[in-house]
């Protein structure tokens, strides 16, 4: 279905295109008689301030995995997907008062050096090629999966041709320029993608209410769906399995957010960019601001969307009863590509541009990444350890485009996948929780070894896969379980934790690892500002849970 675009959205979104690559390109022109080195390329010469870390980690996040998977997953189930949204606020101030005094002390450029330094280069290694095949054949090939679906449900653009527009918009500012381009075209894209989100929230919502407003909506998408804003999903609810009730404040949901926020180079990374801690601090406590907000920007209007084509007499109103290839339970991934539909003529090009916006920054934040890994934790390990910097860059930006071209290959191969955001999160979760526990215990148990660590690894997939995978033919009493995928996330990360434990404390007799991290308290000594800001957060964590318990 295509949603009408006309002369003023098409204009509106070319100037947004245009606006992107001229500051993407500006901010990449080398500086006379200086030669970009990795930390220019791979750590904006760490110069960034707060508000352009804290507007990148939401651009780097927000991507089509919330714009049009988040929304579908509020289709399908309700505000309770909100909680990633609602609790990653919360993991944010750990990471920014726990995580990264350590990260910024070492003077990291990838998550994959830390685990060098604090167990060994092997480990490196194999978590290296981990996530460099993670962001391309999962991250990289979803995000343009996703982004080129929207684009053929919006304005008709055929897939193969959407994904390849994505991937040279993304390609044309930020494989030249580096995490420079990538932060400061951040600030820009943050703008559209609020701005824009909230325009498509605000007119689906009046449109609801019939020009009542964006209230009037809202309390009619309540009256009408009341179940559907309940945040703590009971097992008679048909997506407990995804949201397994009180799990998702206790339980899985944290291995998912602090694997994601503390440890995923391309979201991190911005911040090892900072120009002092505090800076990145600032940016951290921002975003988690901002994180409060995006599910009125991506969820709510799937919940919207739902009571419309389920109530005949709005359809009716709208002239759309009988309108085929409506958004549905078994298509929910529609539902956000098809609220477009309502916005008038202009609105259309900015909520267009917000959509572009996200799914072009966590494309260019994927690649700076992939890049950054692959060169300083593969080339400059195994292949070139002299490497100037001329080479090092240029590898940098060769790597990103190979990382591309394969993600373009892979895109149209998805098929048609209902609620991307939750395919995604699932089966990341089943490594994630044995990365989690090696870093967790790294960082703060100094007995912690570098076998054990990688025992812990290895065991941590059969025992994630145990929890996730009955096989055929055995009941629910017998040896194998089939748990929700978030409760599987937490039991893995406990038993893999124990596992590292007991076999670093076998292996050292109890003595602490040679290569151990000697934490004092000062490290974590954070401003009145940051922890005034936190303290609100909470608080608006406590009231937000409290209203839709």
């Amino acid at each position: 279905m295509k949603s009408g675009f006309e002369f003023w959205d098409y204009v509106i979104f070319i100037a947004y295109a245009i606006l992107i690559l001229g500051v993407g390109l500006w901010v990449s022109r080398d500086k006379k008689g200086h030669q970009k080195n990795a930390e220019d390329y791979f750590l904006a010469s760490k110069s960034l301030p707060w508000w352009a870390i804290g507007a990148s980690l939401i651009a780097a996040n927000i991507s089509a995995e919330q714009f049009i998977g988040m929304s579908g997953s509020g289709f399908a189930s309700g505000l309770a997907i909100a909680s990633y949204e609602w609790m990653a606020a919360i993991t944010l101030i750990i990471v920014g008062k726990y995580f990264l005094p350590i990260f910024i002390e070492k003077g990291l450029y990838t998550i994959p050096e830390f685990v060098e330094k604090r167990y060994s280069t092997n480990l490196k290694t194999i978590l290296a090629v981990f996530w460099i095949a993670l962001y391309v054949f999962v991250n990289l090939t979803t995000v343009l999966y996703l982004g080129a679906l929207a684009l053929e449900t919006i304005i008709g653009i055929p897939l193969i041709y959407g994904v390849l527009g994505l991937a040279l918009f993304a390609a044309a500012y930020s494989i030249y320029g580096g995490l420079s381009a990538v932060a400061w075209t951040d600030v820009i894209q943050v703008i559209f993608l609020v701005l824009g989100g909230l325009a498509t929230t605000y007119l689906a919502l009046n449109t609801l209410s019939d020009g009542q407003g964006f209230i009037a909506g809202l309390n009619k998408v309540y009256d009408a769906v009341p179940e559907r804003f309940e945040m703590i999903l009971d097992e008679s609810n048909k997506e407990y399995k995804n949201l397994p009730g009180i799990a998702v404040l206790v339980g899985g949901m944290w291995v998912a957010n602090l694997y994601y926020w503390g440890f995923n180079q391309y979201i991190i990374q911005r911040t090892l960019a900072a120009k002092s801690l505090k800076e990145a601090q600032k940016g951290i406590l921002m975003a988690a601001f901002l994180k409060m907000l995006i599910p009125l920007i991506v969820v709510i209007p799937g919940i919207a969307a739902y009571v419309m084509v389920n109530d005949p007499e709005i359809m009716a109103r709208l002239g759309m009863a009988g309108q085929q290839n409506l958004p549905s339970l078994e298509q929910a991934d529609k539902a956000y590509p098809w609220l477009l539909q309502f916005l008038p003529t202009g609105l259309k090009g900015v909520a267009f541009a917000a959509l572009a916006a996200a799914i072009v920054s966590s494309l260019a934040s994927m690649l700076n990444s992939t890049s950054t890994i692959f060169t300083m934790d593969i080339y400059k390990q195994y292949i070139n350890k002299k490497a100037s910097d001329k080479a090092t860059v240029n590898t940098g930006r060769l790597s990103s485009l190979i990382a591309l071209i394969i993600a373009c290959i892979m895109a149209p191969l998805l098929g048609n996948l209902d609620q991307a955001f939750q395919f995604i999160q699932e089966y990341t979760g089943v490594v994630s929780p044995g990365i989690l526990a090696v870093f967790l215990l790294g960082l703060f148990w100094k007995k912690t070894t570098n076998k054990g660590a990688i025992v812990g690894a290895l065991v941590s997939v059969p025992i994630a896969m145990y929890f996730k995978v009955a096989p055929k033919g055995w009941s629910s009493s017998s040896f194998f379980v089939d748990v929700p995928f978030m409760d599987q996330m937490g039991y893995t990360l406990l038993l893999t934790m124990v596992v590292i434990a007991i076999y670093s404390w076998l292996q050292h007799k109890g003595a602490d690892d040679a290569k151990a991290i000697d934490i004092k308290r000062e490290l974590f000594k954070t401003t009145p500002l940051f922890n005034i800001g936190s303290f609100a957060v909470i608080l608006l964590l406590t009231v937000l849970y409290a209203m839709f318990w």
